[in-house]
C-alpha cells in the first residue's frame, strides 16, 4: 500500500474509529476533545491527497475519471462489487471542505453544547459518523458503495436535529428523513437499473455511458437526477430544507448547508451526468428551467422572511440553483462554476449559520423585527455578519462571485433563446439575492438596539473566533484566487466533457 492509499483509507477510518472512541470515553468533555482530535487528524490526512500533476490533457478523453490516489480491493466477489475509492480534482476540494467544517463544528462543541436530550459527547460522535458518510460519498468509485455511503448520513443527521434542535425539532427531523428516504428509493432503483444493464458498478468504467442504450440512459438519468435533486435541494423538492435548518442546532446547520447539500450536486455531476450523458443532454433544458425557478423562488421567499435562520436556509435554495444551472449547461464553464459555487456556498453559508447561531444564543430570538441595532452593541459580530452577507450576495473579490457569475456566463454561451432567457432570469435572481441580504443587514445591524439586542456584550469568545476565522480567510482566498479550486478541477472537467460529446 502506498502512502497515498494509506491516507485515502485513513480519511474514512479515522472519523469512524473516532466516533467509537468518543462513545467509549467516560467523560463528556473528554469525549468531545477526543472527537475534535479525530476530526483534526482526518483533515490532516485529506490535505496531502492532492495530486501533483494537473496536466490531464495528456490523458485524453478516456477514461474520464483518473484519480490521483486510488484503492481498489475485492469487496463482494460473487457480485463483482469492489471497495473502490479514489480522489481527483472534482472531489478533493469537497473532501477538504468536509474535513474543515467537521473540525470547526467539533471544536465549537468544546465551548458550547446546544441544549437538548443528549450529551455533547453523543453529538460529536454523530458528527463524525455524518463525516464518514459524506467523505465516503465523495470518494466512492463503485456505484453500490456510493449508495451505501450516501445513506449513512440519514440516521445520524436525523438524530442531531431531533436531539439538539429547536422546539419543533422532531417534526423537522421527520420531514428531513421522509424526503431523504424518498430520494434514496429513487437512487436505489437508478443504481440497480445501471448496474443490471451495464454488468458493472465501477464508476470509472460507467462514465461516458458504458454502452448503455439511449432508453436506459434516459430512465437512469431521470431517477438519479430526481434523487440528487432532493438532496441539492432543487425546487420544488426543497421544502424539507428550511424546517431542518431552522430547527437544527448551529453545528447541525453548518454541516447540513456546508457539505451535506453538496452530496446532491456532486452526485449529479459524477454519477447522473457521467453515467447517463445522453439522458443529461435530453433533460438539460428541464434542469435549467428548474434551477432558475429555484433561484427566483428562493430570492422572493427570502424577501418575505422574518426569521434569521429560515432566511439563510431559503437563500441556500437560490444559491444551489446557480450551481444546478451551471451543471445544466453541460459546458466546461458551467461545470467549473458549479464546482467553485459548491465550495463558496459551503464556506459562506457555514459562516452565516455560525453567526446566526451566535446571535440567537445571545438574544434568544431569531425574529428580524427583534434584532435591530446589532452594530451598536456588538459591532464585531455585526461586522462579521456584514462581511458574510456581502460575500454571499456575490461581491467581486469574494468567494460568492465566481460561481454565480459564471453560471450565467455559461448559460449565455450555451446560446439559443431558452438559455439566454434563463441567463437573464438568473441574473435577475442575483439582484434579488443582493436585495434580501441588504434587507437582512438593514433589519439586524442598523437602527436603535431592540430590547433583545441591548444587553449583548461586544466581546466575542475565543472559540467563536477560532471557528469563524478559517471561513473568513477562505472566503477571501477563494474570491481573490479562484484558481485554488479551478486549477484542480480543470482537467477532470475537460475529460468528463470529452466522453459526453
Amino acid at each position: 500500500m502506498t502512502f497515498g492509499q494509506f491516507l485515502l483509507v485513513a480519511v474514512l477510518a479515522v472519523p469512524a474509529l473516532g466516533a467509537v472512541a468518543v462513545a467509549a470515553t467516560p467523560g463528556d468533555r473528554a469525549g468531545r476533545l477526543v472527537g475534535t482530535v479525530a476530526a483534526a487528524l482526518t483533515l490532516l490526512a485529506a490535505l496531502p491527497l492532492v495530486g501533483g500533476d494537473h496536466g490531464w490533457a495528456r490523458y485524453g478523453p478516456a477514461p474520464a475519471v483518473r484519480p490521483w490516489q486510488e484503492v481498489d480491493l475485492p469487496w463482494v466477489p460473487g457480485l463483482d462489487l469492489r471497495f473502490h475509492l479514489g480522489v481527483d480534482g472534482i472531489s478533493w476540494p469537497l473532501v477538504v471542505l468536509t474535513g474543515l467544517l467537521t473540525l470547526l463544528c467539533c471544536g465549537y462543541t468544546l465551548w458550547r453544547v446546544p441544549p437538548g436530550g443528549g450529551s455533547g459527547r453523543a453529538l460529536v460522535a454523530l458528527l463524525l459518523v455524518v463525516e464518514v458518510g459524506i467523505l465516503g460519498t465523495f470518494l466512492a468509485l463503485d456505484l453500490v458503495l456510493f449508495f451505501l455511503f450516501f445513506e449513512v448520513v440519514l440516521l445520524p443527521m436525523y438524530a442531531i436535529i431531533a436531539g439538539w434542535g429547536g422546539d419543533d425539532r422532531r417534526r423537522a427531523a421527520r420531514k428531513f428523513a421522509l424526503y431523504t428516504l424518498f430520494g434514496s428509493v429513487l437512487l436505489l432503483v437508478g443504481v440497480y437499473l445501471v448496474v443490471a444493464a451495464a454488468g458493472t458498478a465501477d464508476l470509472v468504467t460507467l462514465t461516458g455511458g458504458a454502452g448503455l442504450s439511449q432508453g436506459t440512459q434516459l430512465a437512469a438519468f431521470s431517477l438519479l437526477a430526481l434523487a440528487f435533486a432532493v438532496k441539492s435541494p432543487l425546487w420544488p423538492l426543497h421544502s424539507w430544507l428550511p424546517d431542518a435548518h431552522t430547527q437544527a442546532p448551529t453545528v447541525g446547520s453548518v454541516i447540513l448547508a456546508g457539505v451535506l447539500l453538496k452530496m446532491g450536486t456532486y452526485g449529479l455531476i459524477r454519477v447522473a451526468v457521467g453515467v447517463a450523458p445522453e439522458g443529461a443532454r435530453w433533460a438539460a433544458p428541464v434542469l435549467g428551467v428548474l434551477a432558475v425557478a429555484a433561484i427566483l423562488v428562493g430570492g422572493l421567499v427570502c424577501l418575505a422572511q422574518d426569521e434569521l435562520k429560515r432566511l439563510i436556509a431559503y437563500s441556500s435554495v437560490g444559491h444551489m440553483g446557480f450551481v444546478l444551472l451551471g451543471v445544466a449547461t453541460l459546458t466546461a464553464t458551467g461545470l467549473q462554476a458549479a464546482l467553485i459555487g459548491n465550495i463558496a456556498h459551503g464556506v459562506l453559508t457555514g459562516l452565516l449559520f455560525f453567526l446566526a447561531g451566535a446571535i440567537k444564543d445571545r438574544t434568544h430570538t431569531g425574529s428580524l423585527a427583534e434584532l435591530s441595532g446589532l452594530r451598536e452593541t456588538a459591532p464585531r459580530l455585526a461586522g462579521l455578519l456584514g462581511f458574510a452577507a456581502i460575500a454571499s450576495l456575490g461581491l467581486p473579490g469574494l468567494a460568492g462571485f465566481w460561481g454565480e457569475a459564471f453560471a450565467v456566463v455559461a448559460a449565455v454561451r450555451r446560446g439559443g433563446g431558452l438559455w439566454t432567457t434563463l441567463a437573464v432570469l438568473a441574473a435577475l435572481g442575483g439582484a434579488l439575492t443582493a436585495a434580501y441580504l441588504l434587507r437582512l443587514l438593514r433589519r439586524v445591524t442598523h437602527g436603535r438596539p431592540s430590547p433583545a439586542v441591548r444587553p449583548i456584550a461586544p466581546a466575542l469568545a475565543g472559540a467563536e473566533l477560532t471557528a469563524w476565522a478559517p471561513l473568513v480567510l477562505l472566503a477571501l482566498a477563494v474570491g481573490l484566487a479562484p484558481t485554488l479550486v479551478l486549477s484542480y478541477a480543470a482537467g477532470p472537467v475537460d475529460a468528463l466533457l470529452g466522453v459526453l460529446k
